[in-house]
C-alpha cells in the first residue's frame, strides 16, 4: 500500500495518493489534476477514485477535471446537495476496493453537514491511516461555521454539536496507532490553530488536541471551538458553489490567461473601467516602480488566499504583471480559488513598460532603522496592517490596526494628508495595503522593510508586552 501527501504551502492544503496492487485514488485533489495523472502514470496504475471529504470552501477542487481526464469515479459522503456532475453519493460505512486495499467512508459531520473521513484498511486487514478532511486537524478541528454562509439554516452551533457527536461517536473509538492525515495544516483558515505538522497518530492527537479532551462536554467543546472564529474570507461561498456546480477546465483558463499583450495593447486594456492590474512580483521591487493604479500581490506568498480575501468579485478581469516565466503559476494559483478570469498578461514584464518610457508609480520604503530615527524626531502616525490577534499579542505603542483583510471597510479611517507608516510583519501585506490605497489615490504612504519582525529587534522602540493570543486567524 502506498500512500502519498502532496502538500500546497501556498493554500496549507494536503491531497493526498492512494495505491494498491495498480489501482489509486486521489483524496482532495487541486485544481492541476495532470500532477496526479503523472503520478499515476509513472507506476502504472489507474485512477479508480477521487474522495473528496466536502464541498471546499478555501479552495476549487480538481475533482470535475480529474474525473473527466481518467475516468475515475467521484465520492462524496451523504448529503441532499444536487451536483452539476456525475457523483456517487455513498453511505456512511460504504466501502471501496482499491487493489488489495479496502476506504471506507465514515461520515463525521459537524465542519459541513456532508463531511466525511476516508479510512485506510491496508491489503492485511490493518487499519493503517484516515483521511480526515477538515473534520480533524492536527492540533485543531474544522470551524463550524462556513457552511451556514451558504444554507442559512445551519447555524454554526448546530454544526458544532454535529461535530462533537462525529468526533466522540465516530473518530476517538479508532486505535491510537492510526495516522491522521488532514487537508489543512497552518495557515489555513479552515480552523484557528492549526499545527504546522501535517500528520500525527490519532493516539497523540486524543492526548494533545484539545477538541478531543474526553472531559468536554458538548457545551463545553461549542463554546472553546466558536471563541475566537472572525468572519471567513468573501470568497469562499462562491468555490464552494463552484465544487458543487462545476466549473471550466483548467486547461482552457490557462490557454485564456497566457495570452501575452504589447504594451500598447496592456494599457488599453488596462484602462477599461472593467479590468484590473495585479502586479505578482515580489513586494520589494514592487515598490521601485509599476503600472500607475495596479495592485501588488506577491505570487511567492499567500497569493491565493490574499487574493481571494481582497478581489470581491471572483469574475472580475484580471492582467497580470509577473516576473517572465511566472505567467502560468500566476493564472493556476488564481483558479485554485475560483477567480478563472485573467485575460493576460504585459510582454516582458515591467521591463517592457520602462523600455517604452510609460508612467510608473512608486511607493516610499524605508527601513526599520531609519523609521526609529524618524520617530525619534517627530510624532508618526502608524499603520499595523496584520490580523487583531498578531496586533494584539505585540505592537508598537501608538500604532493603529487596521489589518488587511478589511481594507475595503477600513480605508476611511487612514489618514489621507499626513504621512502613514504601514508595517505588517514581514513586509508582504504592508505593500499589498499600501498599493491598494495607493490606487485609491492615497499618496502619503511609506513602507516599514521587514514589518515587525525588524522593527522589534530594534532598541528604541516601546513595545506591548507580549501575551499569547487566543487565535490567530
Amino acid at each position: 500500500m502506498k500512500i502519498e501527501q502532496i502538500y500546497t504551502n501556498c493554500l496549507a492544503q494536503g491531497a493526498y495518493y492512494l495505491e494498491s496492487n495498480g489501482e489509486a485514488a486521489i483524496v482532495d485533489p487541486l485544481r492541476e489534476v495532470q500532477q496526479y495523472i503523472d503520478l499515476a502514470e509513472s507506476r502504472n496504475a489507474k485512477i479508480k477514485y477521487i474522495f473528496e471529504t466536502h464541498f471546499h470552501a478555501d479552495f476549487v477542487s480538481g475533482h470535475v477535471d480529474l474525473a473527466q481526464k481518467t475516468g475515475a469515479q467521484i465520492v462524496y459522503g451523504p448529503t441532499q446537495v444536487k451536483t452539476g456532475f456525475d457523483v456517487l453519493i455513498a453511505e456512511d460505512n460504504q466501502e471501496f476496493k482499491l487493489g488489495n486495499a479496502t476506504i471506507k467512508l465514515i461520515h463525521t459531520p459537524g465542519h459541513t453537514m456532508e463531511s466525511s473521513c476516508y479510512l485506510l484498511i491496508d491489503e492485511e486487514g490493518e487499519e493503517q491511516a484516515i483521511f480526515t478532511g477538515d473534520t480533524l486537524f492536527i492540533g485543531d478541528v474544522g470551524r463550524p461555521d462556513l457552511a451556514q454562509h451558504v444554507v442559512k439554516d445551519l447555524t454554526q452551533e448546530k454544526l458544532a454539536s454535529h461535530l462533537y457527536d462525529s468526533l466522540r461517536n465516530k473518530i476517538m473509538p479508532l486505535a491510537d496507532d492510526i495516522i491522521v492525515y488532514p487537508a489543512h495544516g497552518a495557515g489555513s483558515a479552515c480552523g484557528k490553530n492549526l499545527s504546522s505538522e501535517t500528520s500525527d497518530t490519532l493516539g497523540n492527537q486524543k492526548k494533545t488536541n484539545y477538541a478531543l479532551n474526553p472531559e468536554l462536554s458538548k457545551e463545553e467543546f461549542v463554546e472553546q471551538l466558536l471563541d475566537g472564529l472572525v468572519q471567513p474570507p468573501g470568497y469562499f461561498p462562491k468555490n464552494v458553489l463552484m465544487n458543487i456546480q462545476g466549473y471550466n477546465s483548467i486547461d482552457d483558463v490557462i490557454e485564456k490567461g497566457k495570452k501575452a499583450y504589447s504594451v500598447e495593447e496592456f494599457e488599453q486594456l488596462a484602462n477599461q473601467e472593467d479590468v484590473m492590474v495585479l502586479d505578482t512580483r515580489r513586494p520589494e521591487d514592487f515598490v521601485k516602480g509599476f503600472v500607475p493604479g495596479s495592485w501588488s500581490i506577491g505570487v511567492n506568498g499567500d497569493f491565493a488566499v490574499w487574493v481571494g480575501t481582497l478581489i470581491k468579485d471572483i469574475n472580475q478581469k484580471i492582467l497580470l504583471i509577473c516576473e517572465p516565466g511566472k505567467e502560468e503559476e500566476a493564472i493556476v494559483r488564481l483558479a485554485r480559488v475560483g477567480y478563472d478570469n485573467p485575460i493576460g498578461f504585459l510582454e516582458g514584464g515591467l521591463s517592457s513598460w520602462l523600455n517604452a518610457n510609460k508612467e510608473i508609480d512608486t511607493i516610499k520604503s524605508i527601513s526599520p532603522q531609519e523609521f526609529e530615527t524618524i520617530k525619534k524626531n517627530e510624532d508618526v502616525q502608524i499603520l499595523d496592517v496584520r490580523k487583531a490577534s498578531e496586533h494584539n499579542a505585540e505592537h508598537i505603542i501608538g500604532a493603529k490596526n487596521i489589518p488587511l483583510d478589511f481594507i475595503h471597510q477600513t480605508m476611511n479611517e487612514v489618514n489621507k494628508e499626513e504621512p502613514q507608516y504601514i508595517h505588517c510583519a514581514g513586509g508582504y501585506r504592508s505593500v499589498i495595503f499600501s498599493s491598494i490605497l495607493k490606487s485609491k489615490g492615497f499618496n502619503n504612504l511609506i513602507n516599514i522593510e521587514q514589518g515587525f519582525d525588524g522593527l522589534k529587534k530594534l532598541d528604541g522602540l516601546e513595545l506591548t508586552e507580549y501575551v499569547c493570543p487566543t487565535t490567530m486567524l
